[in-house]
């Protein structure tokens, strides 16, 4: 164990310990569709959290294209079923 980390144990109760970090791993684990079935003593923490962030670009590549397909969608309808979705959107 390094010693930087042997002092922030010892430093003070706000630092997050070792079995925090683990469970919030675990969790990340199973939430993650590329990897949910593997068993997560086989998928290293550092390849949980690339995968994590993948799937974060990934979904926001996806609200982006969904915005923009919204946005012709709404300039192609005429007003009123426009104003319609745009009410149902602000719900």
């Amino acid at each position: 164990m390094s010693s930087r980390r042997s002092r922030s144990r010892q430093s003070g109760s706000s630092r997050i310990s070792d079995d925090q970090i683990n469970d919030l791993v675990s969790k990340l684990h199973q939430l993650l569709p590329e990897i949910r079935g593997r068993h997560s003593d086989k998928v290293s923490a550092a390849n949980v959290l690339q995968e994590t962030c993948n799937y974060i670009r990934s979904l926001h590549r996806e609200v982006d294209d969904l915005s923009e397909r919204l946005s012709e969608l709404l300039a192609t309808t005429d007003s009123a079923q426009a104003a319609i979705i745009r009410s149902l959107l602000t719900q």
